[in-house]
């Protein structure tokens, strides 16, 4: 989960704020006018806080918190999946958790009260009775059935009796302080299943210590698995993914082993993009980590079934067996050797204690975020996670300027106007090390933007290995059309297309061959890039173009600045239209022949429902 973000709104708060941010390591922001000093300021408490929640980072709101229920209200959907939502009160006296109790809101309210010298206002009954809240084990641990969770909490809420049994889990010490509650100590050797018929079976499990059970007499039960083993894996290029789940999964069931005693899937580096790899991580839904040949060398000694085979295809004696001890640690063992099939090998390695942080490089990841025209509403949920996401942010310096507080402490890399190759083989080269960088871009990322030269160099292939391997995923963004469009009225409402008239990558010929076929499908026509200082023609060729199938009167609108406080609509008829009120800022919207503007200034091209509605003769 994100970092939390602290919002100050009053002089009065910044005290509170500040012990909170010091305490803590984490930024506070701002209320512009309001408070003086911040590690990022915002405008809008409302938009700001509704900004955060979207892209999924814990809110600790030293404020009213009627103000933070407001803000978020609208987007409240899925409990399960909501970040953390703190209330403060400037004078630090109660801390509330608003949202996500049972997703660290309760154990961050609980440290911030500490902090404070306050109180933690906890309302959630399992956690108030329990001390613990049963469906958020700690790190190192796997609840296996959450979805009973609820139905055993209020059981033991009840006074249902219920039996505990751990032997390293101490962490569950709090619930087996009450009467109802008998705690058994020691090893559970088998796991007790119920078949369809309502039959049992027992299944045995390897290193049964590191379990634990809560179970309701006759009632529900919660099953606990420590995550002390790893899982490593090797496969051929574009081995099945269905051959590779197929494998682990036969593989752990034979050793007595559980999908959740799994901590990561990890392979060799050159495996960072098979999808068989990351399928598999994804359906055991743990981690997926790489390493190189020469960490999985070092491991060479440890390893059951060395391969010179191996050694001379990838660099290293044992890819399965290897990357397994490699990201388990050096007091690690092999539970299994290496197994196989024609296209896959797997192997396990289980750490004396549960693995709280798991080794090895991830697969570094490229977000081309697309932040639309500039203003932060029209930001889509997706590009604003994306963005919190990232750890390092790489684009032209007035569009992450653009981020506003969405971008503060993270580093960033600023790049000029006609850097853009440069930029995108930057941001390539950064995830190939495992990072996740986000290339920021106006409008949408995929429409005149980074997101086609990232493809381009992904598939020329002058890149490193590690940067041809990295994932690469898109927000979509409110592009330049669609936000004049918006503004106008309903100038898209029939068929449109995009032009750019930059000839700096298209040659000219091409660009006004495009336009006249536009003119002559009478489109409406949004123009991207207009004008620049040395390129002042094309718009004035384009008019001409389409003046010679539209009419004179037919209506332009002039955007510049869409969504900024600087923001310019201007209309003008056709053979109006002068290059010298355009900027490289501005898109210019030109409607077809059917495009009307009205009187009350609203620009809309009909699509024909009223000849559809005319009586049939």
């Amino acid at each position: 989960m994100a970092q939390p973000v602290i919002l100050c709104l009053s002089r009065s708060g910044e005290a509170t704020a500040h012990r909170i941010a010091a305490a803590l390591s984490i930024a506070v922001h701002g209320r512009e006018g309001r408070v003086e000093r911040a590690d990022a300021f915002f405008p809008d408490a409302l938009e700001h806080a509704r900004d955060l929640f979207a892209a999924g980072t814990p809110i600790i709101g030293v404020c009213a918190a009627g103000i933070l229920i407001r803000a978020v209200a609208p987007l409240l959907n899925d409990k399960r999946s909501e970040p953390p939502v703190v209330a403060v009160p400037d004078d630090g006296s109660t801390v509330v958790p608003l949202l996500g109790g049972h997703r660290g809101a309760n154990r961050l309210a609980r440290e911030i009260a500490e902090i404070l010298g306050g109180t933690a206002a906890v309302t959630t009954a399992g956690d108030i009775a329990l001390g613990i809240a049963l469906d958020e084990p700690p790190a190192g641990w796997r609840l296996i059935n959450p979805d009973d969770a609820k139905a055993v909490m209020a059981a033991l809420l009840n006074g249902d009796e219920a039996t505990i049994c751990y032997d390293k889990a101490d962490w569950l010490a709090p619930v087996g302080e009450r009467p109802n509650v008998k705690t058994v100590h020691g090893a559970l050797d088998a796991l007790r299943h119920i078949r369809a018929d309502g039959s049992e079976e027992h299944t045995q499990i390897i290193d049964a210590s590191h379990h634990a059970l809560i179970e309701v007499t006759d009632g529900p039960r919660l099953l606990y698995r420590a995550q002390h083993c790893i899982l490593g894996v090797g496969c051929a290029r574009n081995c099945p993914s269905e051959e590779l789940i197929k494998l682990a999964t036969e593989t752990m069931e034979h050793a007595m082993l559980l999908p959740a005693d799994i901590a990561a899937v990890v392979s060799l580096d050159l495996k960072a993009d098979e999808v068989a790899v990351n399928a598999l991580a994804a359906h055991l839904d743990v981690p997926a980590r790489f390493f190189d040949a020469a960490t999985l060398e070092r491991q060479k000694h440890r390893l059951a079934n060395p391969s010179e085979v191996v050694f001379a295809e990838v660099g290293c004696h044992g890819v399965s067996e290897g990357a397994a001890l490699a990201a388990a640690g050096p007091a690690a063992a092999l539970v299994v050797e290496k197994q196989k099939t024609i296209n896959a090998t797997c192997a396990i390695a289980r750490a004396p204690e549960p693995i709280l942080e798991v080794q090895g490089r991830k697969r570094g990841r490229v977000s081309l975020v697309g932040i639309g025209p500039g203003q932060a509403a029209w930001r889509t949920p997706d590009a604003s996670r994306m963005v919190m996401q990232a750890e390092e942010l790489i684009g032209y310096g007035l569009y992450i300027d653009l981020l506003g507080p969405l971008a503060h402490g993270k580093p960033r890399h600023d790049f000029p106007l006609g850097g853009e190759e440069d930029r995108c083989r930057f941001a390539l080269e950064r995830a190939g090390e495992g990072r996740d960088v986000a290339i920021i871009c106006s409008g949408d990322a995929g429409i005149y933007a980074m997101g086609a030269l990232v493809f381009e160099l992904l598939d020329r292939g002058d890149i490193s290995d590690a940067a041809r391997r990295v994932d690469v995923i898109s927000a979509p963004g409110v592009s330049a059309l669609q936000a004049a469009a918006a503004r106008a009225g309903a100038p898209l409402g029939h068929d449109f297309c995009a032009i750019s008239l930059s000839d700096l990558l298209t040659p000219r010929n091409d660009i006004v061959r495009r336009i006249a076929a536009a003119a002559a499908g009478d489109f409406v026509i949004a123009f991207y890039n207009p004008v620049s200082k040395k390129r002042r023609t094309l718009l004035a060729n384009a008019r001409d173009i389409l003046l010679k199938h539209r009419p004179a009167d037919t209506p332009v609108l002039l955007a510049s600045s869409l969504g900024r406080p600087e923001e310019k609509l201007v209309y003008r008829r056709l053979d109006a239209l002068d290059a010298d009120e355009v900027d490289m800022l501005t898109v210019v919207l030109i409607g077809s022949s059917q495009s009307k503007l009205t009187a009350g200034g609203r620009m809309y091209t009909p699509r024909g429902y009223a000849k559809k509605m005319e009586p049939t003769p």
